[in-house]
């Protein structure tokens, strides 16, 4: 994309505020742990919501952005707990791990074990595959649930992942919060980590042996597709027609028992059903195959659950989602949570596993796209997952898979990793008869290795830190600098912050000179150690070694104060040359003198984004709008009385708007 010119028209310096300097240029040995780096969540822990937690919980936000997500299928992590192995069907366990479409023994306990593992790798969020009790006999044949998707009762835990003698019923453990489960919670927590849950709304599970959709209530049954006398479910048979939405969203997808998302007992019960989870400790929710409910249930859906717990972030599985897919668009930016970015994930695979011969031009012309998204920030970004071939099973080279992770964690977005990802996990079995047919379920082999060593595990580490020590890598545009099908360069930047990338999937290349944004002087590649020279916001011959990638962080002043509120403003329609301010009643803002309203940062045509420090105003009421100074001509305002907002006393608020004309 072409970078605007963001000179203001006018004296727009922010009032000052407290702010911290960092240091400028991490080396190697000191770029902390992940999730050993402040964060933006406050140290106030809560479960369930009461009076005094409503200041608290509706003025507050946990920013998602700067989270290392780490993808898990529990059943093939680790096994913690070998007495819990059998479950209560036998006939579904493999004890030989040959039978792909059997438990193998993976469980809670194993996690737990790996947490420490984890951190050192810099994850500070995991998501784990569906945690509810599933059928326990095969279903489509021969396939057991180890996935978590064939879900019986939302309220209960898979038996399987649990101590051998724990009570598995949700009404005794509540208040207890005595399972195997809650001590991953407390044991996450102690480490400053998240849990992702992931859930489904769509379906519950198909037919196994002429049972289908039978659905519990903690241990009651409460529907049954084969006797549906209360309309739990829709009954049209499966999708014949992928491109009719009806269909779509209301017939069954692959034999599944599909929710009728208008009957209201429903929609009460996997609300209920979510919440309890919430209020047990989990942080974020993952949804499955959200294409296949209506938007309606979806912003009704998350509305509810925002409300019991307004600091939950919320991110769907629109399978194949794309900036060309206008529906998934709609979602994406309507129904209340972020996307998996499947069409940056396809880009990357192209890229460098498929290696396409239009090469970083494919993932370019998605972030060209970005200004569709409102929030494309908030975007959860992958190169693989349980559900598509393993990225290695595509270029097995472990210096591209290099490549692509460093992609993926520099890059604007959410990064999430497939487990096994740092230790080259991969099965090509079935790979030569079909390179697209070695997925489901030879993408999820058993994890075997815990080097710490490795040169991708250590890339991670130090990648997932600059994410918590730089913000422009979390909230800032991103602009190409460079660009041929071998070669990649962009900046990130976010006020005084910069990271610089460059990559080489091709032949060494050295490059005359290369615009990086970072302050002229010398500075440290993170990956390798070297040194390197910017003169006038240029480095100059530039060598790239064939798939090397090269990654320098300068970190400015970071914003301080007793509340911090995070803007966001989108649909402004800027042009070139355009600068966005907020305005506003208090001295923070101006006091209406629109020469010293506070300037946000251009992240793309449609989104601009800022911190504004709050110090006399903080815990007080005010009045704020936008405005816009476009060609040194008058300022254009907002057509509005102005935003009316009771700021907290201290913490990070958030503030989502669009612009009124």
């Amino acid at each position: 994309m072409s970078e605007p010119s963001l000179t203001p028209q006018t004296d727009l310096t922010p009032l000052k505020s407290n702010v911290q300097n960092t240091e400028e240029d991490p080396v190697l040995s000191f770029i902390p742990l992940a999730s050993d780096i402040p964060t933006d969540r406050t140290e106030r822990e809560f479960t369930t919501v009461d009076e005094s937690d409503l200041e608290f919980l509706f003025t507050r936000e946990i920013d998602f952005r700067q989270e290392t997500i780490y993808f898990i299928v529990i059943d093939r992590f680790h096994d913690g707990d070998p007495n819990n192995n059998v479950g209560p069907n036998p006939e579904l366990y493999d004890l030989t791990q040959e039978n792909w479409d059997r438990y193998w023994g993976g469980d809670l306990q194993g996690i737990i074990e790996k947490l420490d593992y984890l951190k050192k790798l810099g994850v500070t969020a995991l998501w784990l595959t569906p945690l509810f009790e599933q059928i326990e006999t095969l279903g489509y044949g021969d396939k057991a649930a180890i996935h978590g998707y064939w879900i019986k009762d939302f309220k209960r835990l898979n038996a399987r992942y649990l101590g051998k003698d724990e009570n598995n019923s949700l009404n005794e453990t509540q208040e207890t919060r005595n399972t195997t489960f809650d001590r991953l919670i407390e044991e996450l927590h102690k480490r400053k980590m998240k849990l992702v849950l992931d859930i489904v709304c769509n379906h519950s599970n198909p037919d196994a042996n002429g049972v289908k959709g039978e659905l519990y209530d903690d241990g009651v049954k409460i529907a049954d597709f084969n006797d549906d006398k209360n309309n739990w479910y829709h009954h049209y048979g499966e999708v014949t027609n992928w491109e009719d939405e009806w269909q779509v969203q209301n017939c069954e997808l692959c034999g599944l028992a599909t929710f009728n998302e208008n009957n209201s007992e429903y929609r009460e019960y996997i609300k209920s059903a979510i919440k309890q989870w919430l209020d047990r400790g989990v942080d974020a929710l993952r949804i499955d195959t959200v294409k296949h409910m209506p938007i309606w249930f979806w912003q009704e859906f998350i509305a509810d659950i925002q409300t019991h717990r307004p600091d939950a972030f919320v991110f769907g599985e629109w399978i194949y989602s794309s900036p060309h897919d206008h529906t998934s668009l709609d979602y994406a930016n309507h129904s209340g949570m972020s996307l998996l970015d499947f069409g940056f994930c396809m880009a990357i695979r192209q890229a460098l596993g498929t290696w396409d011969e239009n090469g970083f031009h494919l993932v370019q012309d998605i972030l060209d796209l970005d200004h569709l998204y409102d929030s494309a920030t908030e975007l959860i970004t992958f190169i693989d997952n349980h559900d598509m071939h393993r990225f290695q099973s595509l270029n097995s080279d472990p210096d591209v898979l290099r490549l692509a992770v460093g992609l993926l964690m520099t890059s604007r977005g959410i990064p999430c990793l497939f487990y096994g990802t740092e230790q080259y996990l991969h099965d090509d079995t079935n790979a030569n008869d079909n390179p697209y047919g070695n997925n489901d379920p030879y993408n999820r082999p058993m994890m075997d290795k815990w080097d710490m060593d490795t040169p991708i595990y250590r890339d991670i580490r130090l990648l997932s830190g600059l994410r918590r020590l730089n913000p422009a890598v979390s909230m800032g545009s991103q602009w190409q600098k460079h660009i041929t099908p071998d070669v990649y360069c962009y900046t990130r930047r976010y006020r005084d912050s910069v990271l610089f990338v460059a990559m080489n999937r091709g032949e060494a290349i050295t490059l005359d000179a290369v615009s990086t944004d970072l302050p002229d002087g010398e500075h440290t590649d993170v990956m390798s150690g070297n040194k390197y020279e910017v003169k006038d916001g240029n480095l100059y011959d530039l060598l790239l070694d064939s798939k090397q990638i090269i990654v320098i962080s300068s970190v400015g002043v970071r914003v301080q104060a007793k509340t911090v509120v995070r803007v966001q403003l989108n649909g402004v329609n800027t042009q070139l040359g355009d600068t966005v301010v907020v305005t506003g009643n208090c001295p923070e803002l101006g006091n209406w003198d629109i020469s010293r309203a506070y300037p946000l940062e251009y992240v793309n045509s449609n989104t601009w984004f800022g911190e504004i420090p709050f110090e006399e105003s903080s815990g007080k009421p005010i009045v704020y709008k936008y405005a816009m100074w476009r060609n040194g001509d008058s300022p254009i305002r907002e057509d509005n009385t102005g935003r009316r907002w009771l700021l907290a006393s201290d913490g990070i608020v958030k503030w989502r708007d669009r612009w009124s004309s």
